[in-house]
């Protein structure tokens, strides 16, 4: 996904009235300056950030499924 994209995507969604996360790498760039919470990892590299950013999105999407899913355990 191109930062375009991705910075287009945080406008539509907070004129939805959502919040906004954006993962990073060390700087955040423009993308911290516009999104309600950055998540930065202490790397530029893209490859690396990658990396560091997969254990996060796997401890999001647990926290997603247990807040709307936690009664449905064992189906």
């Amino acid at each position: 996904m191109k930062l375009k994209e991705c910075i287009y995507g945080g406008v539509v969604a907070k004129s939805k009235g959502m919040t906004c996360v954006a993962l990073t790498g060390r700087k955040g760039g423009c993308m911290k300056e516009d999104f309600d919470i950055t998540i930065s990892v202490p790397s530029n590299i893209t490859l690396i950030v990658q990396e560091y950013h997969l254990p996060i999105y796997h401890e999001l999407c647990k926290w997603v499924e247990e807040y709307f899913f936690a009664n449905r355990k064992g189906e």
